[in-house]
């Protein structure tokens, strides 16, 4: 890291103020910074966690600015893309890790299952448009988290399963799945992730000791 400040929200004249007091905005923008850097292996582990307690008490822009001045983007969160295309026959397909949700997506599968993990996925917007064509064989995996909304209202449906687990209704919606087109024979299934056995009798141990 450098000592020189740069720009933290793409305002004019930040960099020529590092000592205006930083806001709450600004803090949460290096956060995702600095979490999508660790994700794409810029930084390790032990320099993230480093990083993040030095944003959360950052008190000023150049303070700030300078956890991410070796880092791309000129101190911008990634932008999502408009439109990512899947059209997979056989052989499965998925997006797992810290992938960078679009806004929308256009989905074509057929004898294969297309899998869209988002327990880690770097949301930068409130709603996910998916237009969905699942032929014979074709199956679309969910993995959510909380706070996901999966809304299947404008799908039509001729053959296959819909299988969407509730949202937890205590979490505030961070994303809204909206998938609508057709579904001709694949099925469709919305989870949270499987709990590993260890998760599983740790839960149960909870409640038994409760």
């Amino acid at each position: 890291m450098t000592d020189e400040a740069g720009p933290v929200d793409g305002v004019p004249g930040r960099s020529a103020a590092p000592d205006l007091r930083a806001s709450d905005r600004e803090r949460d923008q290096v956060v995702e910074i600095l979490q999508v850097a660790a994700g794409d292996g810029r930084i390790t582990a032990e320099e993230l966690d480093e990083r993040l307690d030095a944003a959360l008490s950052s008190r000023t822009v150049g303070e700030l600015a300078r956890l991410t001045a070796d880092l791309p983007s000129d101190g911008m969160p990634p932008q999502a893309a408009e439109l990512i295309r899947i059209d997979q026959r056989f052989g499965d397909v998925s997006r797992a890790g810290r992938w960078l949700v679009p806004r929308r997506m256009e989905i074509r599968l057929m004898f294969c299952e297309a899998k869209l993990d988002f327990t880690a996925a770097v949301i930068t917007h409130n709603t996910l448009d998916v237009d969905l064509n699942l032929r014979v064989g074709g199956n679309l995996l969910l993995v959510t988290r909380p706070g996901i909304v999966v809304d299947t209202d404008g799908l039509e449906r001729g053959s296959g399963e819909i299988k969407i687990r509730p949202a937890e209704p205590e979490s505030p919606t961070i994303l809204r799945v909206r998938l609508a087109g057709e579904s001709r024979g694949g099925d469709i299934t919305a989870r949270p992730p499987r709990r590993s056995f260890t998760e599983v009798v740790s839960r149960r141990k909870q409640r038994t000791d409760g």
